[in-house]
């Protein structure tokens, strides 16, 4: 006798623990609200960092579908031409598939403004209007600072090259499309002069050689050329000849460095260095103040774009001449500087010691008299002026790809000054702060994105916010 079957539940048979991971996860998709206490903590930025030519259009739609977006018929168009077969770059770099550095080679130029509008418009759009991006007018060699990494192959040969994307994998590059040219010149003739004087070059394997990296610093402005050689040891016995060897082959090097750097690290620089020809730094000129530069300093590499970037940034602040600006991660003074012509004071906050330092240096050497530097934690630095009841009309903050964090940003708001003028090298951050800053009493008025990094996926954006009136 047949005897019927009990009817069985499908979801029975499944263990506790995966019904309870798949209850998670469908929490997990829906949308959240959130209030302006937790908007900082969980706002859930889209990224862009990784993608390759085959799969960017089936990214950027599923990008698009998980941000909601709802855009006008406009920006659908502007999508279609940016995903079409159109702009394809008939003459990549050969490099680029194998180092990894310029992700968008692929593409035109006029194409890789497209694609980063639109990223931008996606990260950024829900603030306000996004402008048309600035482009530059020839997008290569433009990197004023070059480094390059020294080993042997297989075969025992010497290599200089670019790391591969995530690896320390050495890709032989003898000349790159977007690093200054005659950097790359002077790294190919110090490798090929490297057994003429004894030099060995630094194995990872085996954690033997001499020479690790080659660092090349041009002022694009000056033609001053730094050059840096990161060794395991500070016994260089040839020095000298090599040096003057060196001179004779590139006469237009102003200084030349030996950094030494025993630790099994991906940092280039170590702590040690001694000059070996020069003053040990380079000048350039930024929208018409001189800086110094050492090897170990921060400076943009890309001037020429650095000058759109600080002018629109100088321009969003509309700076009177009567105006308290507050130049957060200010580090060399760059920016706080070019700021100092059009406003009353400027007061720039850096909590590294050494870039306090060589701000200092910088605006006595331009004469500049109403700047002065703290070290200090700007986000503290400015809650103190809060509690003593100072004030400042406009805060210029540039922070690392990281972004800002909830205790600055407070500060920000405690300090509550008319306008924030916010540059970033990393949109997806960037919008996570604004969507505290505009929860906290301020509101955007204006986004710029400027191409700072042609061929590559990294874009800068400039955001004015002006305080919401009591």
């Amino acid at each position: 006798m047949n005897q019927k079957k009990k009817s069985r539940n499908p979801q029975s048979a499944v263990p506790e623990w995966v019904r309870s991971r798949r209850n998670d996860t469908a929490k997990h998709r829906k949308k959240q609200t959130h209030t302006k206490q937790d908007v900082y903590e969980t706002f859930d930025f889209i990224e862009y960092d990784d993608f390759d030519e085959y799969d960017m259009k089936e990214k950027s739609e599923a990008v698009r579908l998980r941000a909601g977006s709802h855009r006008s018929a406009q920006n659908a168009q502007q999508r279609k031409t940016v995903w079409s077969g159109e702009g394809k770059n008939p003459n990549p770099c050969r490099h680029y598939r194998h180092c990894g550095g310029c992700q968008l080679q692929n593409m035109t130029y006029q194409r890789q403004l497209s694609y980063k509008q639109h990223a931008v418009e996606e990260l950024l759009g829900r603030f306000g209007w996004v402008e048309p991006i600035i482009g530059m007018e020839h997008p290569y060699h433009y990197r004023n600072k070059v480094q390059s990494a020294f080993s042997i192959d297989q075969r025992s040969r010497i290599i200089s090259g670019i790391y591969q994307s995530s690896t320390h994998r050495i890709v032989p590059v003898d000349s790159c499309m977007i690093e200054d040219e005659k950097a790359d010149e002077i790294i190919v003739t110090i490798r090929k002069m490297m057994r003429e004087f004894k030099m060995t070059a630094y194995d990872e394997r085996t954690d033997r050689g001499f020479l690790r990296h080659v660092l090349v610093k041009r002022g694009f402005a000056t033609g001053q050329v730094m050059v840096v050689l990161v060794t395991t040891s500070p016994v260089f016995a040839n020095k000298n000849h090599f040096v003057k060897a060196l001179l004779q082959k590139h006469p237009e090097i102003t200084t030349i460095l030996l950094n030494v750097n025993t630790k099994f690290t991906s940092m280039v620089l170590g702590e040690r260095e001694t000059v070996l020809y020069g003053p040990g730094y380079i000048e350039d000129v930024l929208c018409g103040c001189t800086f110094r530069i050492s090897a170990k300093s921060f400076y943009q590499i890309n001037p020429v774009q650095t000058e759109v970037l600080y002018q629109k940034a100088i321009e969003f602040a509309g700076l009177s001449g009567r105006e308290i600006v507050i130049d957060a991660y200010c580090g060399i003074g760059t920016i706080g500087m070019v700021a100092s012509r059009y406003a009353k004071q400027v007061i720039g906050v850096e909590l590294n010691r050494d870039a306090v330092k060589d701000a200092i240096v910088n605006a006595k050497q331009n004469n500049i008299r109403n700047i002065y530097f703290h070290c200090a934690d700007a986000g503290q630095f400015m809650t103190e002026m809060a509690g003593n009841r100072e004030k400042a009309d406009v805060v210029l903050m540039d922070p690392p790809r990281a972004g800002s964090d909830e205790a600055f940003l407070s500060s920000v708001v405690t300090l509550s000054p008319k306008k924030v003028v916010y540059i970033s090298c990393n949109p997806k951050t960037q919008a996570r702060d604004l969507a505290y800053l505009t929860a906290h009493g301020y509101v955007v008025k204006r986004i710029q994105p400027v191409d700072m990094f042609p061929h590559t996926n990294h874009v800068e954006t400039v955001v004015l916010m002006s305080r919401v009136k009591d």
